[in-house]
């Protein structure tokens, strides 16, 4: 039984799984929609939802939570000019939304293994 167990494991080994879900958060963030497998989209939707929340809120904060909010996102990005992006561009976008950033749109399958495929989209206001 997988009682208390967080998160999709997509079949990788941890490292593995850390390296992918962090490039596919920075890709999202960068092009602002990606075409990915429900389970890969599901497993860093949460994950992108906090990280756009954590810069929105830093927006009224305090210099010191501002900084903060910043090596928060910066330890699951570990990218700079994405950090730049997510704080500056995006967040302030969704300075007036209570949550529900993004948005799958599914695709069908895909044709070599059958794989539900979908994409991964910021909401535009």
């Amino acid at each position: 039984m997988r009682h208390n167990v967080a998160g999709y494991k997509l079949n990788r080994t941890t490292g593995a799984r850390k390296a992918l879900r962090r490039n596919l958060i920075k890709q999202f963030f960068e092009h602002e929609r990606i075409r990915t497998t429900k389970a890969k989209a599901a497993a860093i939707r949460g994950e992108a939802e906090r990280i756009i929340t954590i810069a929105r809120n830093s927006a009224n904060a305090t210099d010191s939570e501002k900084v903060t909010a910043r090596r928060l996102v910066a330890a699951k990005l570990g990218d700079n000019r994405v950090i730049k992006r997510v704080f500056d561009e995006i967040a302030p976008r969704f300075a007036n939304r209570p949550g529900g950033y993004t948005r799958v749109m599914k695709l069908g399958p895909r044709l070599g293994d059958s794989a539900e495929m979908v994409i991964l989209e910021l909401v535009e206001e």
